[in-house]
């Protein structure tokens, strides 16, 4: 979502570099910059003057002014600023001291609500709670099913009524999970196109009846600065606890990111980055302000790796690397692993430096190239995906046949993996450096 924001930031700090000291006009200079591209951004102008003045104010102190590499200064200034701009640290969403916790999403129709509800329950459910989905949009066609859908998914029951008063469901509803013993109660209200005072007033007489843990503003990050007026008005409806950010993934400006936490006073608590259930982080403003300014997120990278690789696997792949025995199905199966931590354009742009490297050779991370690969390894026998070194002339037709595919892509992806098979077993024996040409 940031990436224009991004090549902007880096092309400002890039015209610092090279400088032994920096004036002040220097500074307006990139202040000017940094102001118009966070505009264009879709930031809120006065989260834009708050934010440029602060930076402003420490860029012209003695800790740029004075140093050897003010560039550097810039960036890590921008960084604090923008950190503090989105919440200094993560917040945590409240939990009760008595069991059940509950929480109530609310939000416009289309940001997403329902799926976050889903998404928030497979959250805790990872972490050892046993949540409970409350399906209370008594109004959207479907929107109960589609809870219901979800909720079967991630193995999570759902109380769901027909027809009926959305208060009444919402009370029965934290009832029936206090009587199953679940300590986690999400409870899905009803959202409109636009705000009005009938939905605003449903909402609030569910609070009341439910008395929950924290309320949940589910906020769409593509509406731009539309999601600030949001916020304001479920702020002064219901005063909710923290936002849910979704569709993070998108190529919206990402100016609510920046902004809905300056305005509502509210933490920002979860981020959406795709459509699947399992694409729900907790919101961490340091990382976010490091992928903002292109320089990567690697707890985020870590902490997806440890969530999604198997450490038996990992170790008996490491063997293999070693021993120089990996094949096409080893490849497979650790290429499943990682399109498990997201779309690979997502991922390795958690990798600092990545994204200007693969501008500057011009890479395109194709998820579709990924989705071509295991076509043709799909269609090789077991014998061959062990042993690839038979792949003879009309072997390579019959792949490409089967997975929809040229012999020539064939031919491509036995020739890589050769190359890779070659290289990672130069590694395994520590024989890098020699590969460096140390």
């Amino acid at each position: 979502m940031f990436d224009a924001l991004t090549d902007k930031l880096q092309g400002i700090f890039s015209g610092l570099k090279g400088r032994g000291k920096l004036t002040e006009s220097d500074i307006d200079q990139a202040m000017r910059a940094i102001r118009l591209s966070l505009l264009e951004a879709d930031v809120s102008l006065p989260v834009v003057k708050q934010l440029t003045t602060a930076i402003a104010a420490r860029a012209k102190g003695a800790e740029v002014m004075e140093s050897l590499t003010p560039d550097q200064q810039v960036v890590k200034i921008v960084s604090d600023e923008l950190t503090a701009l989105m919440g200094e640290s993560n917040v945590a969403l409240p939990l009760a001291s008595k069991p059940p916790t509950i929480v109530l999403m609310a939000g416009l129709q289309g940001s997403g609500k329902t799926t976050c509800a889903a998404k928030l329950a497979r959250h805790f459910r990872q972490q050892g709670r046993a949540p409970m989905l409350v399906a209370c949009d008594v109004h959207r066609p479907a929107a109960a099913e589609q809870l219901a859908v979800l909720g079967q998914q991630i193995d999570v029951p759902v109380h769901r009524e027909d027809g009926g008063d959305a208060v009444a469901i919402a009370r029965n509803g934290v009832e029936a999970a206090r009587r199953a013993g679940r300590d986690l109660v999400i409870v899905d209200t009803a959202g409109r196109l636009t705000i009005d005072a009938e939905m605003m007033d449903e909402l609030v007489r569910v609070r009341d009846a439910i008395q929950p843990t924290s309320v949940v503003l589910v906020v769409d990050a593509m509406t731009g600065q539309s999601a600030v007026d949001v916020a304001k008005a479920f702020g002064e409806a219901v005063d909710f606890d923290g936002v849910a950010l979704t569709k993070l993934d998108g190529d919206a400006r990402g100016g609510a990111a920046l902004s809905v936490r300056a305005v509502s006073g509210k933490p920002i608590l979860f981020v959406g980055t795709g459509e699947k259930v399992d694409a729900l982080e907790p919101f961490h403003p340091d990382r976010m302000a490091s992928r903002i300014l292109g320089m990567g997120d690697v707890m985020s990278l870590i902490e997806k790796a440890q969530a999604t690789v198997d450490v038996d696997d990992a170790k008996r792949l490491e063997q293999k690397i070693r021993g120089g025995s990996l094949t096409l199905e080893d490849f497979l199966e650790q290429m499943h692993q990682v399109r498990r931590m997201g779309p690979m354009s997502q991922v390795l742009g958690m990798i600092p430096g990545f994204r200007n490297a693969a501008k500057a050779r011009d890479l395109q991370v194709d998820d579709g190239q990924l989705d071509r690969v295991e076509a043709i390894i799909r269609s090789m026998t077991l014998q061959e995906r062990r042993h690839p070194e038979i792949i003879n002339g009309s072997r390579r037709r019959r792949i490409a046949s089967g997975s929809g595919t040229s012999v020539q892509e064939v031919n491509q992806l036995l020739s890589q993996f050769k190359q890779m098979r070659k290289l990672m077993k130069q590694m395994g024996r520590g024989g890098l450096p020699a590969l460096l040409g140390r």
